[in-house]
């Protein structure tokens, strides 16, 4: 495998510096702390670079919130000056290990998404689903998955790819930042998002390489084998149980499980079916409390035509055309006089 080295210098470049404070600012460009930090761009862009080149960067005090939606999670909001170098590491790492990740993993890598795994996922079912005979579905997903990231393993896999010294100086830093116990990576932060794929990678090679398992989607840590022989999908999963246990340190959710397909497969928002797609019920339930939200003053007129379009963009990509019709009619029945 070959490793990459002369990296950092392409992290603290100006001009790489600069295309990250512009993708940091992205849809956010008119936040108090983002105007702050543009209205003195130029100096703060070398004082950032400055830090980096000589290794004295060090993040800056996290916020750390809940969000409940759709479950309960922490999440880690850094300040807008760490998030413009984690675009900055970002815009020179993810390209070397974006080509070698396996092709059918959708989650934060460009030109993938829930959409793309969606798509994928119902055109197996469909194609397999034939003859009346029946196809199963082995759905596996990590318990706490970010939080369970083993720092130690992590940090090996970051040295089979990479070995410029002081990149590793900076990922390990990032890695360790406000963790005492040597595991967990924080949810929000974009490089964890790399990081995370990456702890994972392991995993995808075993199942293709090793397991020689032909149908196998992953989203993050929630990933789907279809087949048509149980037997063979109860060994498999016992194969992938004792490798995460014991070659990453993870444990499988209990919730875990191989079912028949022709009940639908729940994946990425979406319910897959042999001859069509549904949205999660959950979904439509918790659109109607936002109608009810609205018609009683709870959220603003703007917050909610922002969240009506995105649920409408979210479900034009499934088989919709009677809740659609349906939720418009209540939408209009619920709206306010304003």
């Amino acid at each position: 495998m070959k490793r990459h080295g002369d990296l950092y210098a392409k992290i603290y470049d100006f001009a790489n510096i600069e295309s990250a404070y512009r993708k940091a600012r992205k849809c956010r460009r008119y936040r108090n702390e983002v105007l702050r930090y543009t209205a003195r761009l130029e100096e703060n862009m070398i004082n950032l670079q400055n830090h980096l080149m000589w290794k004295s960067y060090a993040q800056g005090e996290k916020r750390i919130f809940t969000v409940t939606e759709p479950k309960t999670r922490l999440i880690t909001a850094l300040p807008f000056r760490d998030r413009v170098a984690q675009h900055a590491i970002n815009n020179i790492l993810e390209p070397l290990y974006d080509k070698r990740f396996y092709y059918h993993s959708y989650a934060c890598r460009p030109g993938k998404g829930t959409h793309n795994a969606s798509y994928q996922l119902r055109t197996w079912v469909k194609n397999l689903s034939y003859d009346g005979k029946p196809l199963y579905a082995l759905q596996v997903d990590i318990k706490s998955y970010f939080a369970s990231v083993n720092h130690d393993i992590l940090k090996k896999m970051l040295r089979r790819v990479i070995k410029d010294p002081d990149v590793l100086w900076l990922m390990d830093h990032i890695i360790d930042n406000g963790n005492e116990n040597g595991r967990g990576i924080p949810v929000g932060n974009l490089t964890s998002q790399l990081l995370a794929n990456v702890y994972l990678d392991a995993l995808d090679k075993y199942i293709k390489e090793t397991l020689k398992v032909k149908y196998y989607i992953r989203y993050m840590d929630d990933f789907i084998i279809l087949s048509h022989d149980k037997k063979e999908l109860k060994r498999l999963f016992a194969l992938i149980r004792r490798f995460l246990e014991n070659e990453l340190d993870l444990t499988i959710n209990p919730k875990s499980a191989i079912f028949n397909t022709k009940n639908g497969v729940d994946f990425c928002g979406y319910r897959h079916f042999k001859t069509h797609t549904k949205i999660r019920k959950r979904s439509v339930k918790k659109m109607r409390r936002m109608i009810r939200a609205y018609k009683n003053g709870v959220i603003s007129r703007e917050k909610f035509i922002r969240i009506v379009m995105s649920w409408f963009g979210h479900i034009q990509h499934a088989d919709t055309y009677t809740i659609k019709n349906k939720m418009i009619r209540e939408i209009k029945a619920n709206k306010r006089n304003c």
